[in-house]
């Protein structure tokens, strides 16, 4: 069966659907793909020096206060962007991280092995487990989303410890809608703003519009999701800026930098090739990511395989295959999020059926769904695009897999609240 016919680009994997949105050039790249080049013109060392006093204007005079907040958790880019605020700049950042709840014990680890090794305070907000899952039922039902929780949780709480404590500096790492689709120039210096976290983090669903007596969600329910006032950052006049934009990011370089520096750990995933990212949370590339292909038609691993591409550690038809495997990869951690949620499977899919994208899902045999890709055609002008915007292949796109620190521990469950331990002496 034949899905329906889309703009692709003609560089890489993404579509005219994808759903940050993104535009096309006369040849046919798209607009991720342009401002990726970027990486490879700009002057990252003259951006370096400009992100250095940018950061010396918030040094704390007194030493009595955190010079800035990062907000970390037990994967991602953590520990490169601790290691340049901390280690490269000579920053006293406080360490800030919102508890998902989806914990895996590597997460635990590796977060209680950067709080070790960079000898950083941290700040934990952990949400009531029912209140969590009072709002994961309702934002699944109205989003068909099981991670707006962490979303608004991971750009919140940052946020309002800096309202708190008088912080006025938050340092985030690369800002997803540049690095994807091109939404911005590096040189454009875009800052994190309540509008981008509204409508592309949380889906246009800020956590005021969850009170409902259906889904008995009272005001004090979503407390923790709440935005700071604009009096109130303005008071303090909080800001949050993106690593990405002075410095040269390939998450993939990075991690590998700061896993020969830290030893922390990596992990097999189960709907994608990357090691390194979201190893913390046994739904992200799981659960979470069986739902976005359900109502966007495509999975992480394809997000992946572009970046890889673009860095030219893929070829366009290594990362074609890459996706499309990963794609077809049912998720193993589901049982485990409808235990943890309280709901049957029948409940689930019920409810995903209302959100399911019917561009890329058809009915097929004894009526079970079947993920039908868009259809990627091309004509003789399309060929020719796609030869003169090929990458030359100029790395690989190995990833590396660590010896568990725990070769005996069955991580089968969610783990709310977890020390880690350091290393033996």
């Amino acid at each position: 069966m034949r899905g329906p016919t889309v703009q692709t680009c003609s560089r890489c994997l993404y579509t005219s659907r994808h759903p940050l949105h993104l535009t096309f050039d006369e040849r046919g790249v798209c607009s991720g793909c342009r401002i990726h080049e970027e990486k490879d013109q700009l002057d990252w060392t003259a951006r370096g020096r400009k992100l250095a006093a940018l950061l010396e204007g918030y040094r704390s005079k007194s030493q009595r206060n955190y010079d800035c907040i990062v907000p970390v958790s037990g994967a991602r880019d953590s520990y490169f962007i601790v290691h340049t605020v901390k280690t490269v700049l000579g920053m006293n950042p406080l360490l800030v991280t919102y508890n998902k709840q989806y914990n895996t014990d590597v997460g635990i680890r590796n977060l209680a092995n950067l709080r070790i090794k960079f000898d950083r305070d941290i700040m934990t907000l952990t949400v009531n487990p029912e209140t969590v899952e009072k709002i994961t039922r309702a934002t699944l039902r109205r989003l068909g989303s099981i991670y707006w929780h962490c979303l608004a949780g991971q750009t919140v709480f940052p946020v309002a410890m800096a309202v708190k404590l008088k912080i006025p500096l938050i340092v985030w790492g690369a800002h997803q809608g540049l690095d994807q689709v091109g939404m911005f120039s590096h040189t454009d210096e875009v800052e994190m703003t309540r509008k981008y976290r509204k409508e592309h983090d949380l889906m246009g669903l800020e956590a005021e519009d969850l009170v409902d007596d259906f889904d008995g969600i009272a005001p004090e329910d979503v407390r923790s999701f709440v935005y700071p006032d604009d009096r109130e950052l303005e008071r303090v006049g909080v800001r949050g800026i993106y690593l990405g934009n002075f410095i040269r990011w390939d998450t993939k370089s990075q991690h590998e930098q700061m896993l020969a520096l830290y030893d922390y750990e990596t992990a097999e995933q189960t709907r994608t090739f990357d090691t390194y990212n979201d190893v913390d949370c046994f739904n992200y590339s799981d659960v979470h990511d069986y739902t976005k292909l359900t109502k966007h038609g495509y999975s992480k691993a394809t997000d992946h395989a572009v970046r890889e591409l673009r860095f030219g550690r893929l070829t366009r038809e290594e990362a074609g295959e890459l996706a499309g495997r990963y794609a077809k990869e049912p998720p193993r951690n589901l049982d485990l999020f409808l235990e943890w949620i309280g709901m049957t499977r029948s409940g689930f899919d019920l409810l995903m059926d209302l959100h399911r994208n019917d561009q890329f899902w058809r009915r097929g045999v004894e009526r079970r769904w079947e993920y039908v890709p868009s259809t990627d055609e091309a004509d003789e002008k399309t060929r020719q695009q796609r030869e003169e915007a090929r990458l030359q292949r100029r790395g690989d796109c190995r990833f590396l897999l660590t010896p568990s620190k725990r070769p005996d521990y069955l991580d089968r469950d969610y783990i709310l609240i977890g020390k880690g331990y350091p290393e033996p002496s």
